[in-house]
Order: C-alpha cells, then sequence, then structure tokens
C-alpha cells in the first residue's frame, strides 16, 4: 500500500487526478494556490492531446478553492458544486 501523496488530501482527488495534477507541474497543495483552474484544464486537455472529460474542471476548482483558503465551506469542498459555483 502506498502513502497518499499531498494532493490527494484534496476532496475529491485520487490517484488518477493526483498523476494529473503532477503532470502538469503541481507537487504539493500550495503549489495550486494560485492556479487558474480553467487553464490546467486546457492545458490538461493539450498535454494528453485530447478532450477531458469537464468534470476535470470542476475538480480543478475545487483543488484550487481547497489550496487558496484556510476556511473551507463544505459545499465547496464537493467537486459537483463547482459546475455552478464562481
Amino acid at each position: 500500500m502506498t502513502k497518499k501523496g499531498d494532493l490527494e488530501t484534496i476532496p475529491g482527488v485520487g490517484p488518477s487526478i493526483a498523476k494529473d495534477l503532477r503532470d502538469l507541474g503541481f507537487r504539493t497543495v500550495t503549489d495550486l494556490k494560485n492556479a487558474d483552474p480553467e487553464a490546467m484544464y486546457e492545458n490538461l486537455c493539450a498535454l494528453r492531446s485530447q478532450h477531458q472529460d469537464r468534470c476535470l474542471l470542476y475538480v480543478f476548482r475545487c483543488a484550487h478553492y481547497f489550496a487558496a483558503h484556510k476556511i473551507h465551506d463544505p459545499e465547496r469542498l464537493k467537486w459537483w458544486n463547482w459546475k455552478t459555483l464562481p
């Protein structure tokens, strides 16, 4: 069994999405603090040379929120709520 990585402490981020984040150059939660979720999504689509599921954008938005705030609204820690949340 492997140790849970720092990125996997983000709600909604498991091994697969943590790998996507690492492939984009993010190694820690702190690295995401000033990231642009929309740019992250577009960059991943380009990196993979194919469209990625839009739900990944919502996870990136949630990850950015998690990294950028010390106090979290529980509803904003649910990635599916980021479809409509700014």
